[in-house]
């Protein structure tokens, strides 16, 4: 399968101090992508190179055919970026947020975009209002919507569902899936590790600025002790799996 990110080598410190060690990792696309790790593992520092917010100082990432130090330009043109918070204008109303970013990327028919994405999103009924009277789940589904406008090939979801509650996760997993399943390729970090488990097709877990493992869940489950068989087979979860790769690599 084509690769809609690669890559390679990654490096990037911060006043000295290295943040990136050496990152290696592949995207197909049209897949779902997490990146698990610790606060502080350098997640957001990947997420803001490959959006081309950042340079880096080493190594090369390749997305959507282009790479983000030579070709930025290309590479916005074919990504979004949702951030850990909802980035909507208070003052404007959620159809206005819609037509003001479609207008910004120079669409046709940008209140023709903004309906579109309205009823994809389940937000018809609220269009009209100021998202300041949205529920958390409603926000972040405006907020995704925003980062729809001009399908970009690829979107990356930095922790999209923190500080929501268990019916808003649940409906913003389900709007992840549908992006995959329309194409999209989802790159997204995430704290929840339940998250990760619903929602992505591979996983790579960033620790100390490297990634330390990688795989689908299955391949993941590999690494684990075998399970213990009592009344039934228990089988880890993703969350048990992490903390026993995150132990063993700080028992070294």
């Amino acid at each position: 399968m084509e690769k809609a990110i690669e890559v390679k080598g990654l490096k990037k410190a911060f006043k000295g101090k290295e943040v990136l060690k050496g990152v290696d990792l592949e995207v197909k696309r049209g897949e779902i992508f997490a990146l698990l790790g610790s606060n502080g593992a350098g997640k957001t520092t990947m997420f803001r190179i490959l959006a081309t917010l950042l340079r880096p100082d080493g190594g090369a990432a390749i997305v959507n055919g282009f790479d983000v130090a030579s070709k930025p330009e290309q590479v916005r043109h074919a990504i979004s970026l949702t951030g850990q918070f909802a980035a909507v204008d208070e003052v404007l109303t959620g159809r206005e947020n819609l037509i003001m970013i479609a207008k910004l990327r120079h669409l046709a028919q940008p209140r023709q975009v903004a309906d579109d994405l309205l009823k994809r999103f389940g937000l018809t009924d609220a269009a009209d209002r100021k998202p300041s009277t949205y529920s958390g789940g409603m926000r972040r589904r405006l907020d995704i919507a925003l980062s729809l406008v001009g399908k970009p090939n690829i979107i990356f979801l930095d922790e999209p569902t923190t500080g929501l509650d268990p019916e808003a996760r649940i409906e913003v997993w389900k709007i992840v899936k549908e992006l995959a399943d329309s194409g999209t390729t989802v790159f997204l970090t995430t704290q929840y590790l339940e998250e990760a488990e619903q929602l992505a097709d591979r996983i790579a877990i960033l620790h100390e600025g490297r990634i330390i493992a990688g795989g689908t869940l299955a391949e993941l489950k590999k690494l684990f002790p075998q399970a213990k068989v009592e009344y039934v087979e228990k089988q880890p979860t993703l969350e048990e799996i992490f903390l026993a790769i995150i132990g063993k690599k700080e028992a070294v």
